[in-house]
């Protein structure tokens, strides 16, 4: 997948166009979508290595600038989907081993993170379309399904369902009716 579709996907989720105006326009006044920006940039300038020993410098001093600013601690080698939206800056700290989906919203404060010992051992696996309420904790191997809604101070360390709805510390779930009324303006995901 090429670069600039996955700064259409974030730029989209954020004004529901995927226009070069749309996209520099958040580039220089998005406050999350900078971050993004800088991060998806560092992505393919890393993979070559013309561009790593001569433009890679500048966007990793770029991401890093707009990681202190921001408060958000992402790695430009997660994996990541497209069409990531962040609402908010603050607080967003997301392991680099994680995997996570197309579509997401992740509001600030939320915690995507490893787990060292007992039963779920490792790093968060996140589906499609998942809306992350603010101040979140999700940590440990587990799934967490497809159109799922994880409410605001939650803590999930265990395996989610498609269409569930996460409320509580710890975590439960509490209906199914999913996350489809809060991801606004959804990329559209093609099906391999």
């Amino acid at each position: 997948m090429k670069i600039n579709e996955f700064i259409k996907a974030d730029c989209y989720r954020v004004t529901d166009r995927s226009n070069l105006l749309s996209i520099l326009k958040l580039v220089f006044f998005g406050e999350t979508f900078k971050y993004l920006f800088w991060m998806r940039v560092c992505l393919i300038l890393d993979r070559k290595y013309i561009f790593k020993v001569t433009l890679f410098p500048f966007s990793k001093l770029m991401l890093n600038h707009y990681r202190i600013k921001y408060g958000i601690s992402v790695s430009y080698r997660t994996c990541i989907g497209l069409g990531l939206y962040l609402p908010h800056f603050g607080g967003i700290v997301i392991n680099d081993h994680a995997i996570l989906g197309c579509n997401l919203v992740v509001s600030q404060g939320v915690t995507i993170g490893k787990t060292e010992r007992g039963r779920n051992k490792g790093v968060p696996i996140i589906g499609d379309n998942v809306f992350i309420g603010a101040n979140a904790v999700i940590v440990g191997g587990i799934v967490v399904g497809n159109n799922v809604l994880i409410a605001p101070n939650s803590l999930v360390d265990f395996d989610v369902k498609d269409n569930s709805v996460v409320v509580g510390n710890p975590g439960k779930v509490v209906s199914t009716k999913g996350a489809s009324e809060y991801i606004k303006k959804p990329w559209p995901i093609k099906q391999s």
